[in-house]
């Protein structure tokens, strides 16, 4: 894992608060379902005493640099995509077989790709949109697209980066992962590693 050049860290300059308590506040909203009251109530019960308005500018502020800098050290897409709808449009160089719901549409795009369909291969594409959804219930609906995109960017990279498929990867292997991304995170946000 290479370090991130002093010009892709974020900058703390004029901030009140250290680094390492905006970061946590970024990630917690983020990362976990909660409103900016409840990270606000989680950091009081911790002694950090800061309003959500404040939690608020901080996500506006920081989760865009902190997702783009996980989605440098994200790796590259494989031959195969599960794909309900555009994604297909999203991505630089065509994949060799697309598991997808719309056949006419993606042999429009991908004429030279194969089309898989079976009963279960689009799960795990329909699937993906799950966190979204919850959130989205959470937050009671969004407010305007603009709202949303904001949100969603560094939502679906910080949330991804720290998913690590609980229910196939053994217990063991799983603290490791978590271990290796929080790593990853800290060097993100430009943080020191943990000893």
């Amino acid at each position: 894992m290479s370090a991130l050049a002093p010009s892709e860290l974020p900058s703390y300059r004029g901030y009140r608060y250290p680094a390492e308590i905006i970061s946590h506040a970024v990630w917690l909203y983020f990362r976990f379902n909660l409103s900016l009251r409840d990270v606000e109530e989680l950091l009081a019960e911790r002694g950090v005493t800061v309003t959500y308005e404040t939690i608020r500018a901080w996500c506006t502020k920081f989760g865009p640099s902190y997702a783009a800098g996980l989605r440098r050290r994200r790796a590259r897409p494989s031959d195969k995509w599960h794909s309900g709808w555009g994604a297909a449009e999203d991505q630089g160089q065509a994949p060799l077989a697309v598991a997808g719901s719309y056949p006419p549409a993606l042999r429009r795009v991908l004429p030279n790709t194969e089309h898989r369909r079976h009963k279960g291969l689009n799960n795990r594409a329909e699937n993906s949109h799950q966190p979204t959804r919850q959130r989205e219930r959470a937050m009671r609906r969004f407010k305007s697209p603009e709202q949303a995109q904001r949100f969603l960017g560094p939502f679906s990279a910080v949330g991804d980066h720290f998913r690590t498929g609980r229910y196939r990867t053994p217990a063991v292997a799983r603290r490791q992962l978590l271990t290796e991304r929080r790593r990853t995170w800290r060097a993100v946000v430009g943080l020191p590693p943990v000893a």
